[in-house]
């Protein structure tokens, strides 16, 4: 079970040491899982061992906070960042900003998805889908209020065309196609994918642009009259005249103008209707695709968080696979899954009603300016749960889905890497928080035939939370990858490409440096030895400094000094024996350095509880001397739940403080502060880039459950009906510790635990850093008959930031379970 602590890893390092390459598989089996019953697809699939993934760019400085990609004709990529940045990398591995908008970034807006025109290489253009800056104000939205209090933050989000030429995107070339409203300055649901089906025309998702953090996890359908509209999801995707939580489709023209096609839900000239919608009532539809053969949409869709099932409320959190093949209503905030109702629930009484008629659904809601009788509410093609949903074993337990592409064979396409006639017509889901990317065939009227694992992202890949993927012309995947740090700043954020590649694979070269900015002349040291091949074969190194296509070194770990102001891409190509070779490259800036940035408060893994007012302090540091302008400093507060994050409070300084919240989670759930900052400085010369430098830290919750460990050792997490969350850690025996990261005891005296013993018991041993360091403080846990109870123990606080283990000690086996703990 990973936690925030991985995330932090890759937050605090310099993005300097470390940049990855290409890499290659290894020789795992393809484990092939069938639902009963379920018929094998018509051809063997190809063995996972068979495919590699290479990588094209990687680090903060060369993808940013990745969100959307688009692969170009000949095999180069668009990618973009959310704070605006558009990349351009091409094939050998270098990458370059194309260009960089102006965007509002408060919570998950900004810059979107980016997608190229069916006829790129004529007209060279690019739509891009973001949310431009205007002046909406920097501040939180009220949560109550008047219309005149939310009227500051009414926007919307821009679908525009450019042209792309030269490696940059010509920004003075706009045309602004279609703006969808939206109500700022809240959390959450922007969601923006694009793609073009088969006849040309453009779809486009939108999330419902609400707030879920007061409804328990269920349905947002709060109605009264003085709550931020964001609050009630029925005024966006329930809203027949209203463009967010939908699939728009439209026909964009030479002049940027645009028609709608026949087929959408509604027909042009319909009252309280907006033609564009195609299918709408979804939540957070982050990831679609088309399959441009059978005009076929697979549609993602995002759930709610609720951990159980509430007979007064509704389900438990479900996500969506939709298979779409004609317009259609899909039923949130309604009903979710295979047509489960919510239940109607009046937010101000705090009474529950019926449940919502998935068949006849009507949306009479205050702010709804659309049709009032809505489409009947069609179920998902593919739902699933937390805790996994038995009608889809091969998948899991799941909470992000994504909506990948659907491979086209193409027999006549001269390429060695191209993906085999074995996956041809599959649909590709994936998953952003669980890694794998799992093929799902199925007949022309959508019966799943076999879902099956090209990887699960810990095996012969090596993927951290993918967030696009998109095939390219030479028949490979390209898989964008978000990375483990929240909002950008991950080493281990990049673009690859997933090949077939039979036999001997390519290498993978690395490059580490003691630097990557600085003044003239400045000395780099490389190292390329992290550099690895999967048969182990002995490597060659070329280096080429200032990417001026010629070898400048072949050591293993050169050095080399720049004279010359200015930005370089320094690149290196490994080989093996039989001629394969792997690629990386770094960016090395001269004449400005990047500023150093850290959070003096509060401390890395502070405890707080909800309504705790945490103040911070962020110090920055320009090595280049030039002043510090902590206007320009951007804060926010984040919520981690397990593998996701909101963002919920953003500021501009150098201190302050924010009201944490658990955002209507419970403490039988996975979540977590998030402290993030950055600062872009004014480079001291002329022609040389400006630099950004970014923290992270995390804030934990003063309760947990125990079974949110980071690493363990001896123990098993089982379901108990009677534990906090309907699960403890179990099977506990004398030596057995589980861990957490990071934690500072500040302010912190007692833990108490929540354990239940139907024997002689044991005791619970707090240690810092090692199973076997420093003893913080001992519980005991006598004999409670099998019933949970609260046992504790005073702590001293060590100083600093610490991995906190809980030692079990004891005679016989299977001591006790252990439910929760709780810091005071």
């Amino acid at each position: 079970m990973r936690t925030p602590a991985s995330r932090l890893l890759a937050a605090t390092l310099s993005a300097a040491l470390s940049v990855g390459a290409a890499v290659a598989g290894s020789t795992s089996a393809h484990a092939r899982t069938q639902a009963s019953g379920r018929t094998a697809a018509a051809s063997t699939a190809a063995a996972a061992s068979d495919f590699q993934q290479v990588t094209l760019a990687k680090g903060p400085d060369q993808v940013g906070e990745p969100m959307g990609l688009a692969v170009l004709p000949d095999g180069s990529a668009l990618h973009t960042s959310r704070a605006g940045t558009v990349y351009y990398t091409t094939l050998d591995g270098l990458t370059d900003v194309a260009a960089k908008l102006s965007v509002y970034t408060h919570d998950e807006d900004g810059l979107q998805t980016i997608a190229i025109d069916p006829h790129f290489a004529k007209n060279h253009w690019v739509y891009a889908y973001y949310a431009p800056r205007l002046d909406t104000p920097t501040s939180n939205a009220p949560d109550n209020g008047t219309a005149a209090d939310f009227a500051p933050y009414k926007g919307y989000n821009q679908l525009s065309r450019f042209t792309f030429a030269d490696g940059r995107l010509d920004l003075s070339s706009e045309k602004k196609i279609l703006q969808v409203g939206t109500d700022r300055g809240q959390c959450c649901h922007v969601a923006g994918d694009m793609h073009f089906d088969g006849d040309g025309n453009l779809l486009l998702s939108t999330g419902d642009d609400s707030n879920p953090f007061a409804s328990d996890g269920y349905d947002p359908i709060d109605r009264r009259p003085d709550r931020n509209p964001v609050y009630d999801a029925e005024r966006s995707t329930s809203n027949t005249d209203d463009l967010r939580g939908k699939l728009l489709r439209i026909k964009v023209h030479d002049d940027g103008t645009y028609t709608v096609p026949d087929g959408n839900l509604f027909p042009k000239g319909t009252a309280k209707t907006r033609p564009e919608i195609y299918a709408m009532g979804f939540r957070n539809p982050f990831r679609f695709n088309v399959d441009k053969k059978t005009g076929v949409v697979y549609l993602a869709d995002y759930g709610p968080d609720a951990g159980s099932a509430n007979p007064q409320r509704g389900p438990e959190n479900t996500v969506e696979y939709n298979r779409i093949t004609k317009a259609g209503y899909f039923g949130w905030p309604y009903c979710i899954g295979d047509n489960t109702p919510y239940v109607q629930y009046d937010f101000a009484t705090k009474t529950s009603g019926q449940p919502f008629d998935c068949a006849h659904p009507v949306n009479d809601a205050p702010l709804n300016t659309g049709l009032k009788n809505l489409p009947p509410a069609q179920p998902a093609w593919i739902w699933n749960h937390y805790a996994g949903n038995p009608k889809f074993p091969e998948l899991g337990g799941q909470g992000a889905p994504m909506g990948g592409p659907v491979y086209n064979y193409e027999s006549g396409l001269k390429s060695a890497v191209k993906f085999p006639k074995s996956y041809d017509g599959q649909f590709l889901a994936y998953e952003f928080s669980k890694h794998w990317i799992k093929p799902i065939s199925s007949d022309s009227s959508g019966k799943i035939q076999s879902i099956d694992t090209l990887t699960n992202g810990r095996d012969w890949a090596h993927l951290v939370e993918p967030i696009d993927t998109e095939f390219g012309p030479d028949g490979s995947l390209y898989v964008l990858d978000y990375g483990s740090a929240w909002f950008g700043g991950s080493l281990d954020a990049g673009l690859y490409k997933i090949e077939y590649a039979p036999g001997d694979k390519a290498p993978t070269a690395v490059i580490k440096t003691d630097t990557s900015s600085g003044k003239a002349p400045l000395a780099v040291k490389f190292d390329g030895t992290g550099s690895t091949d999967p048969e182990n074969d002995k490597l060659t190194y070329a280096w080429d400094f200032d990417n001026d296509g010629t070898t400048d070194s072949t050591s293993a770990d050169p050095t080399f000094t720049y004279t010359a102001n200015g930005q370089y891409h320094a690149k290196l190509t490994v080989s093996d024996p039989s001629g394969r070779t792997g690629v990386a490259a770094v960016v090395v800036t001269v004449g400005n350095t990047a500023p150093v940035l850290s959070f003096s408060q509060p401390p890395n893994g502070l405890t707080f509880k909800d309504g705790d007012q945490i103040a911070w302090k962020v110090d920055v540091t320009d090595p280049d001397g030039t002043p510090v302008d902590c206007s320009k400093v951007q804060v926010s507060y984040s919520l981690g739940h397990a593998m996701h994050s909101h963002n919920l409070a953003q500021a501009t300084g150098c201190g302050g403080t924010f009201s944490m919240t658990a955002a209507g989670h419970t403490d039988a759930d996975d979540f977590y502060g998030i402290f993030s900052a950055s600062y872009t400085d004014a480079s001291p010369t002329a022609g040389v880039p400006d630099l950004t430098g970014t923290v992270q830290i995390v804030l934990q919750p003063k309760a947990r459950q125990a079974e949110f460990y980071r690493t363990q050792s001896g123990v098993q997490t089982s379901s108990d009906a009677n534990a906090q969350g309907n699960a403890a850690v179990t099977s506990i025996d004398n030596g057995d510790w589980i861990e957490f990261d990071p934690y500072d005891l500040q302010g912190v005296s007692k833990i108490d635990f929540r354990a239940a013993s139907s024997g002689a018991g044991g005791t619970i041993e707090v240690h810092t850093d090692a199973p076997d360091g420093p003893l913080a403080g001992t519980a005991t846990v006598g004999d409670t008959s099998g019933a949970y109870t609260t046992v504790g123990t005073p702590v001293t606080d060590p100083g600093g930031t610490h991995k906190l283990y809980f030692v079990f000690k004891g005679g016989s086996a299977d001591l006790f379970r252990l439910d929760s703990f709780t810091m005071s």
